[in-house]
């Protein structure tokens, strides 16, 4: 199980249809390079390190009936490939990346430092 002890990032990632290898390695930059953290500064500018979440919900639609769908967003067999190479990627960038438990039902708790939540999507 994943876990970071410094202040760093928190990514909830979810992967959609379409989403491939392009839209992955944009991802991993772009969480990498933006000024979010204290001073304008970005997590590559700090060396802060970064947990990643695999999170499908994020692609949950509740807007008819009272059951959320889960149709846009990737099963596990596909997704799953797809959240190893984000975590690749920001490794390849230099970020020190801890993982949660792809598919499992984790308990996640963080101290939010402003709070800022972004959705970012090419």
């Amino acid at each position: 199980m994943g876990e970071i002890h410094e202040p760093g990032l928190l990514v909830y990632l979810g992967i959609t249809h379409g989403d491939g290898l392009d839209e992955v390695e944009w991802m991993a930059r772009k969480i990498w390079d933006v000024r979010i953290l204290r001073d304008e500064q970005s997590a590559s500018d700090l060396s802060a390190p970064i947990l990643v979440v695999s999170q499908f919900t994020l692609y949950g639609d509740a807007r008819k009936g009272r059951r959320p769908t889960w149709q846009a967003a990737l099963p596990g067999p596909v997704s799953e490939p797809a959240y190893e190479a984000f975590c690749l990627e920001l490794e390849t960038l230099g970020a020190t990346v801890a993982r949660g438990v792809f598919g499992a039902d984790m308990q996640v708790a963080s101290i939010n430092d402003g709070p800022v939540t972004l959705l970012l999507e090419r």
